[in-house]
Formats: structure tokens, C-alpha cells, sequence
């Protein structure tokens, strides 16, 4: 009990003593709200090494690392990463200007050499007939304008035949009449005059002869002898071959650019050495829902028939100089599958992500449409550092979230940085 009494003591004495401390470290320490170089509002702590956990209050993080508060508007530096002189140098940054420049136009696409179904002729039956015999037994066989084609017995051309050659001899005004009607008959019934001498004097048994209304090649063949054919049966089909199409597909980026009219150059990969010139004829108005691509359509001349359906070829596009647009480097972007950004440089030594909008890409520059402005200074060597030191701080989270909000994150420095 006696030895109770000063341990009493002693304890009350130290419990004195602390209270008397803590309440002049409470006078002399500085505000805790005034640690943070800003007066925005916290939304919330995270670590910078795993930025997408958040914690309501300041503390170690679940690593162990001591965790920094994001604000709700930063203001000048809360979204940038400071980086010295001496580690820039290190880091071998480079910086290019945001400047305008005029993008070359011309556009290279894959095509593929096809008929031109213009020069397409159908040869078909004018009347119900017996196809006797044919002079082309294959199809992609070449025939010159007036070659026979086919042998046909049809009754009903044979009768045509017999009346009008019944009114030949005769002489009175009323004979001369039906034979003008028996002419105009066989012209409608798609015979013309050779056909009708080719046809005997009276013996119809070898039919009359169908010739080829043009020179090609005989794309299909859709009959064979023996067979019985209809009227307007199609016999087979004769494609010319004085032009050809090229169809070239071009992205949906290209094709704005393009238009009826537009010059051409064309490569064939089976012809070295050969250059064919031409014009864009149109723009088809589909676009493919697979490739996303848009064709174009040329006609090519082809006098010596070097040019065949089925080839490969590649198709230079040369339209008109574009005006100058605001470009950056290619190096200088940086791309994910949700957004392309920049690292724009800043006065001292401070660098910052922007979110940009890009356009067409050519000789090295890729078109900016909004994001940036001329002058800008974007980073175009080094970037990846002063990216990923910017995800780890949390700079890059306002990009990532909606842009009718934004939230700035803390400024963060990189290794060698002294304030």
C-alpha cells in the first residue's frame, strides 16, 4: 500500500506533463489543412504506385507507401509532371513545335482489274428454236465482229422466211405492201438481210446462222447443240475488251479526299514496267461493312487487251494540294484504344497530357483537328518516361474520365527532381 501511493503519483505527474506538451505542440505546429499546396477540395487518397485504389483519408496505402491526395480542380500544376534539366538531358527528351504544314494528298491503294460490263453483249434466242450446231463449243473464247456463232432451226423464222421470198415476184401495189410488212417482220423477229440470204433458196434444214454482233471474248456459254431454247433465252455473252475497270479500295480516312475525276496511276503486278494513266470515274456509295472501305472506279483504255479481269494492281491517287493544317510528328503521339494524346511541354521544365483529335497521317505528320493550338510544344522523344511517371502520379485520370468533368491530378516528380 505504501509502495501504491508514489506509483499514484508518478503516473498523475506524467499525465500532467503530456497534456502540458501536447497542448504547446498544438500551438506551435502549423494547421494540417494548410500541408497541401492548394486550397481545392480532396476527393479522395490513393497510392502512386496502384492509382486506381482510392482511400477516403491519408494514411500508408495496403503497400505500404505513403499515400497522396487527389483534388478536385487543380489549377495550373496539379495535372503536370515536373522534370529537371539534368534528368531531361538524361532521358534524351526531344521537343517539336505544333506548326502547320501542308500533308501530301497523294493516296496508294490495292485494286483489282474486272470487266467493264459496258462492253457486255447478249446474244439470246428471238424465237423458240433447236440449236442446230455451234461454232463456239467454250467459254473464253475470242471471236471477231461478225463471226458465226450458232446454227438455229426455228419454225417460225423459216415461215417468215417463205412469205417474204413468195412476195418478191409480184408486182401489184397491194403484193408490194405485204412484202414491206413480211420485211419488217423478219427485221423484228431479229433477222437481217444476211440472215436471210445465208439461208438458202427454200431448204431451211441447217437453220440460219447467229453472227457476233462485236468483237471479244466469250465470257459464258449457256446452251449446247441439241438443246431446245425460248424466246429470249440467252445463248451466251461477248464481253469487249477496249477498257477495263479498276477498282481500288480505299479506307474511309482516303476517300475523302478523292473524288470523280481525280488523276490515277496504275501498276500492274503482272505487267513490270508497264504505267497506265487514267481518272477516278466515281466513287461508289456503299462503303464495305467488313473492310470499312470505300471503292473507286476507274476505266482504263486497253487497245492491245494486255489488260485482263483478275489481275492485281496498285492504283496511286493524285488529287489537288491540300491547304495547310495543324500537324504534329508521329513520334509525338501517343494512342490507346480509347484516345490519342500528346506530352506538351510547358514553362519550367513542366510537362502535361493532352488529349488530342487527329486527322489524316502523311510523310512523317499526322493532321491534328482539336487539342492542341499553333506554337504548342509537344515531346516527341522520351515521352514514354514522362507518360507512365504521369499515370503514376495520377496526371493521366482526368483523361480517362469524362470530359464534362475533368479532375486535375498532383503535380509529381520525376527521379532527380529537386525542387
Amino acid at each position: 500500500m505504501k509502495h501504491a501511493l508514489p506509483l499514484v503519483a508518478i503516473a498523475g505527474a506524467l499525465l500532467v506533463t503530456a497534456t502540458v506538451a501536447y497542448r504547446v505542440g498544438r500551438q506551435q505546429a502549423p494547421p494540417a489543412a494548410a500541408t497541401p499546396a492548394t486550397s481545392a477540395a480532396v476527393l479522395y487518397w490513393y497510392d502512386p504506385m496502384v492509382p486506381d485504389q482510392h482511400f477516403p483519408k491519408a494514411g500508408l496505402s495496403p503497400m505500404g507507401m505513403q499515400m497522396v491526395p487527389k483534388f478536385a480542380t487543380g489549377g495550373g500544376e496539379h495535372d503536370t509532371v515536373r522534370v529537371d534539366a539534368t534528368t531531361t538531358q538524361n532521358l534524351g527528351v526531344r521537343i517539336a513545335p505544333v506548326a502547320r504544314h501542308a500533308l501530301a494528298t497523294g493516296v496508294t491503294a490495292p485494286a483489282s482489274i474486272r470487266w467493264d460490263p459496258r462492253q457486255a453483249v447478249i446474244v439470246s434466242a428471238r424465237v423458240d428454236a433447236i440449236v442446230n450446231r455451234l461454232y463456239v463449243r467454250a467459254p473464253y473464247t475470242t471471236v471477231a465482229s461478225g463471226a458465226p456463232l450458232a446454227d438455229l432451226i426455228a419454225p417460225q423464222w423459216t415461215s417468215a422466211i417463205a412469205e417474204y421470198r413468195a412476195l418478191q415476184h409480184m408486182q401489184s401495189a397491194d403484193a408490194r405492201a405485204l412484202r414491206d410488212a413480211g420485211r419488217e417482220r423478219l427485221r423484228m423477229l431479229g433477222l437481217s438481210s444476211a440472215d436471210v440470204a445465208s439461208a438458202g433458196a427454200g431448204d431451211h434444214a441447217s437453220g440460219i446462222t447467229t453472227h457476233a454482233p462485236r468483237a471479244g471474248i466469250v465470257t459464258s456459254l449457256d446452251v449446247r447443240e441439241g438443246q431446245r431454247v425460248t424466246a429470249g433465252q440467252t445463248l451466251m455473252t461477248i464481253n469487249g475488251q477496249d477498257t477495263v475497270w479498276v477498282e481500288a479500295a480505299l479506307p474511309q480516312a482516303s476517300a475523302s479526299i478523292v473524288s470523280s475525276g481525280t488523276p490515277v496511276t496504275v501498276r500492274v503486278d503482272a505487267l513490270a514496267g508497264r504505267v497506265f494513266h487514267g481518272i477516278v470515274e466515281t466513287m461508289l456509295p456503299d462503303i464495305d461493312a467488313t473492310t470499312r472501305t470505300q471503292v473507286a472506279r476507274i476505266v482504263l483504255a486497253n487497245p492491245d487487251g494486255v489488260l485482263r479481269p483478275g489481275m492485281f494492281a496498285t492504283v496511286r491517287f493524285e488529287p489537288a494540294a491540300g491547304s495547310r493544317v495543324l500537324v504534329v510528328p508521329d513520334e509525338a503521339l501517343l494512342t490507346t484504344g480509347s484516345r490519342a494524346h500528346v506530352i506538351v511541354s510547358t514553362d519550367g521544365g513542366r510537362f502535361r497530357p493532352v488529349v488530342v483529335r487527329t486527322g489524316r497521317s502523311a510523310e512523317g505528320y499526322t493532321e491534328i483537328l482539336s487539342g492542341l493550338e499553333e506554337g504548342d510544344k509537344v515531346v516527341v522523344s522520351g515521352q514514354f518516361l514522362i507518360d507512365s511517371e504521369a499515370s503514376l502520379s495520377g496526371a493521366l485520370d482526368r483523361l480517362d474520365q469524362d470530359t464534362a468533368a475533368p479532375a486535375d491530378a498532383g503535380t509529381a516528380a520525376m527521379p532527380g527532381d529537386h525542387p
